[in-house]
């Protein structure tokens, strides 16, 4: 399964490792911890998309991803939407939400806080620290 990566994901984001069917990709914005699950099929734009076995495949891969990151991050809140509005590619956020984060309660789309790229080395840990907690 070779996946061609959307350029605006592929530019936005940072990948961190691959699940049976999806990668999985940081988003590089410091203020907001936030995963994306991308499935690794071609012309995928909905999650009806996917075939049975992959679309149960892939809730799989969103609950463990889900869990894993809220512990990683004490999260209190978890936001995983699969919009597509701006990219067609298939792709489903995953992102760890607090009460005293820049957003909240509000989406963090368009809420106005610029995104700021995570500093070279606490992206590598970011990373390890994501990898590890996911067991890849």
């Amino acid at each position: 399964m070779t996946l061609i990566l959307h350029p605006q994901l592929a530019s936005d984001c940072f990948t961190v490792g691959d699940m049976p069917l999806c990668q999985i990709l940081l988003m590089n914005h410091r203020h907001f911890p936030w995963l994306i699950l991308v499935p690794r099929r071609d012309g995928l734009r909905e999650l009806y998309d996917l075939s049975e076995a992959d679309y149960h495949t892939c809730m799989q891969e969103i609950r463990h991803t889900a869990q894993a990151f809220a512990a990683l991050t004490s999260a209190h809140k978890m936001n995983i939407a699969a919009l597509g509005n701006q990219v067609a590619q298939l792709h489903i956020h995953i992102i760890a939400r607090f009460t005293q984060d820049a957003a909240w309660p509000n989406p963090v789309w368009n809420c106005g806080v610029k995104a700021e790229p995570y500093e070279a080395e606490a992206l590598k840990a970011h990373i390890a620290d994501i990898r590890k907690q996911l067991g890849l």
